[in-house]
């Protein structure tokens, strides 16, 4: 694993700080079950982590491995249930919260797939619960892709050259061969001889660079001024990303549980995009101020105004041809929940957003990575629970596919991620798909207390922010 997948492995010993999420596909009629285990099965071969199983480091020398699970139980993995009668969208939204409260078993792949029949007017869902050390957001969208196809019945893939075959046979052979051990034990000496091997090459690396460092800087003294310059601008930067002292801004919002409660909202994507043009922002910067804007109306109708919020949002780091699971960096940021204007919120929420991307600690989030993959776990569970509590709400944006997918001959109708909390009140996560902006509202039930009206604030406020003129 990565420096930032250990620490989300570590500060799960915190049921609160767990951060699997689940994505809840909508199709217009219920999938061929024999086309989705195909269709997982590819997904496993062209995703290698479904296939893989974490193994903890003894006394977390190193960082848990991924290693192959050669008794992989796809019937485990992969499950069909029926949706309770009536059968509709409350129905659908409260299994799949059902679904996701359920913990990961930490000794399986990480990951489960459940179709869901008897939805009303023939319908069905898809559930896609998936543990973040797999992947993150963009990761998880092409996860999902890996799944689907661009028309419902596709044509069948070409044969495997005589080459491809060799190989698929070779890697049945080491399977069948793995398989009377799946468990891959070795004797704790040798596996404690590895975490040593391995940290001591870490320790080793470590100095290496501050040698070249430390000469560098007694080399060029305008050097060394720049670097004592960036070290304090970082130092700040950390105190307020990383090291925040002040509480979370509502007093609403403040109590916290395990319970969850799924909600969904969407807009166009047409209008959300006039409107981002004619402010002068993004799609993103609509999509923030609607959210702003709907819990400040939410805390003004119950009764507890609120002026600004601390939201957590992930910066991706990905390039356009990288394959690494997760390339993403936290980032916290205080928003306007006022005014009303819509606009006015519009420039200030869009201002905010573009100071993230300057923020050194944004930038330097592997390398302090790094340095809190080494706490003990006790202490790097303390220290991420404290910063949660200082944390109001989390959004998170992915694109989504702009043309029709379907799955094993089902036409997926929208999408609604819900993004794990991690200790706040609420995570609102979008993904775009055909002409809407989708919506999973994943709510702490404790903390926002009456739903419905949140539901209306966010058409009321969205409503208000895509009519500017």
């Amino acid at each position: 694993m990565s420096d930032a997948e250990t620490i989300m492995w570590a500060v799960e010993k915190d049921p609160a700080l767990r951060s699997d999420f689940t994505n809840i596909s909508i199709l217009d009629s219920e999938p061929d079950a024999s086309r989705v285990r195909t269709k997982v099965e590819q997904a496993i071969e062209a995703i290698p982590r479904l296939g893989y199983r974490v193994v903890p480091s003894p006394l977390r020398l190193a960082p848990p491995e991924w290693v192959p699970d050669y008794d992989l139980d796809l019937d485990y993995h992969l499950r069909t249930v029926a949706v309770p009668a009536p059968g509709g969208m409350r129905q659908l939204l409260d299994l799949a919260a059902a679904v996701a409260a359920t913990p990961l078993d930490r000794s399986r792949p990480l990951w489960e797939f459940t179709v869901v029949e008897g939805l009303e007017g023939g319908r069905a869902a898809f559930l896609q619960k998936v543990h973040h050390t797999i992947t993150d957001g963009v990761g998880g969208v092409k996860l999902s892709l890996s799944l689907l196809d661009f028309e419902a019945d596709p044509p069948a893939p070409p044969a495997p050259s005589p080459l491809q075959r060799i190989v698929a046979d070779a890697e049945a052979q080491r399977r069948a061969e793995a398989s009377a051990d799946p468990v891959r034990r070795i004797s704790p000496a040798d596996a404690v001889g590895q975490a040593v091997a391995y940290s001591v090459r870490q320790q080793l690396g470590r100095v290496g660079r501050g040698l070249e460092s430390a000469t560098q800087l007694l080399a060029s003294p305008e050097s060394a001024r720049r670097g004592i310059d960036d070290a304090v601008r970082l130092g700040e930067s950390v105190r307020r990303q990383l090291l925040i002292t002040d509480p979370a801004r509502s007093p609403l919002l403040e109590r916290r549980s395990l319970a969850h409660r799924f909600e969904k909202f969407g807009v166009p994507l047409t209008s959300a995009k006039a409107v981002a043009a004619k402010l002068g922002g993004s799609v993103n910067d609509v999509y923030v101020t609607g959210v702003t804007g709907a819990l400040g109306l939410y805390h003004e109708r119950m009764g507890v105004p609120c002026d600004e919020l601390r939201m957590a949002m992930p910066i991706s780091t990905r390039g356009d041809d990288e394959e690494s699971a997760n390339s993403f960096t936290p980032a916290r940021v205080l928003v306007p929940a006022q005014p009303k204007d819509p606009a006015t919120r519009f420039q200030r929420v869009h201002e905010r957003l573009h100071g993230l991307r300057n923020e050194p600690a944004v930038t330097a989030a592997g390398s302090l990575a790094g340095l809190l993959s080494a706490l003990p776990t006790s202490m790097l569970v303390a220290l991420t629970r404290s910063q949660a509590r200082t944390i109001d709400f989390a959004t998170s944006n992915l694109q989504g596919s702009p043309v029709d997918l379907y799955l094993a001959g089902a036409r997926i109708e929208a999408n609604y991620p819900m993004g794990p909390r991690a200790g706040c009140a609420l995570n609102v996560t979008l993904l775009s798909y055909l002409d809407s902006l989708d919506m999973g509202v994943n709510i702490d039930p404790a903390a926002v207390s009456d739903p419905a009206t949140l539901l209306d604030c966010l058409d009321e406020s969205f409503g208000a922010l895509l009519d500017v003129d």
